[in-house]
């Protein structure tokens, strides 16, 4: 039953497994600390060792984002011929979070991309400084990352997570499709309006 649940409530079979083996893990220590705590211990290591080494790699898959800098980010948002509206992701390589939802924009893209609605990718893992600029919040255990911010004409239209906002639903793809009205923006752009 636990097993549906999760695969329903996740958009990607992988995020689904990650979630299902973590809570394997969780039983097995469980059972571990039960039978011996040195042995407890010693699992407990043993996978934080593990977990240290071998991090999750980024989603490299198809799609039509942006890689950005800073600066390609302020050009591409100030100039005149390019799209109306631009979704952009600012994440940090270095997050779990923003591993698991580095798939989203890259998906995302390849059914919402046309002339009016682009979509990049700020790595603020690589260009820190960036964050400040648009209000994002990189210190410790309150970080805002990933946060996707969609412009419009240079302009700020809407973010996620919002500033005011202390708990935040986990981020699917769904979400994302709802709060920016992605459809919305595709059938005006179907439409020609």
């Amino acid at each position: 039953m636990l097993l549906c649940k999760q695969l329903v409530k996740e958009n990607s079979t992988e995020a689904s497994i990650a979630d299902i083996l973590f809570y394997a893990k969780a039983f097995l220590f469980a059972i571990a600390f039960y039978l011996d705590y040195y042995l407890a211990l010693w699992y407990s290591l043993a996978f934080f060792v593990i977990y240290v080494v071998t991090q999750q790699p980024p989603y490299e898959g198809l799609g039509t984002a942006v890689k950005l800098t800073p600066l390609q980010l302020e050009s591409v948002l100030t100039e005149s011929n390019t799209s109306r509206f631009w979704l952009i992701e600012f994440r940090a390589l270095n997050s779990y979070e923003c591993l698991r939802t580095s798939r989203f924009i890259p998906e995302l893209s390849i059914t919402y991309s046309n002339k009016n609605l682009s979509f990049g990718i700020v790595d603020l893992g690589l260009f820190p400084n960036a964050a400040e600029k648009f209000g994002i919040s990189l210190s410790g255990g309150m970080s805002e990352l990933p946060t996707y911010i969609l412009f419009e004409n240079a302009v700020e239209v809407t973010r996620f997570p919002e500033f005011s906002s202390v708990v935040n639903p986990p981020i699917t793809k769904g979400l994302l499709c709802h709060h920016f009205e992605l459809d919305l923006r595709l059938l005006e752009y179907v439409n020609g309006k």
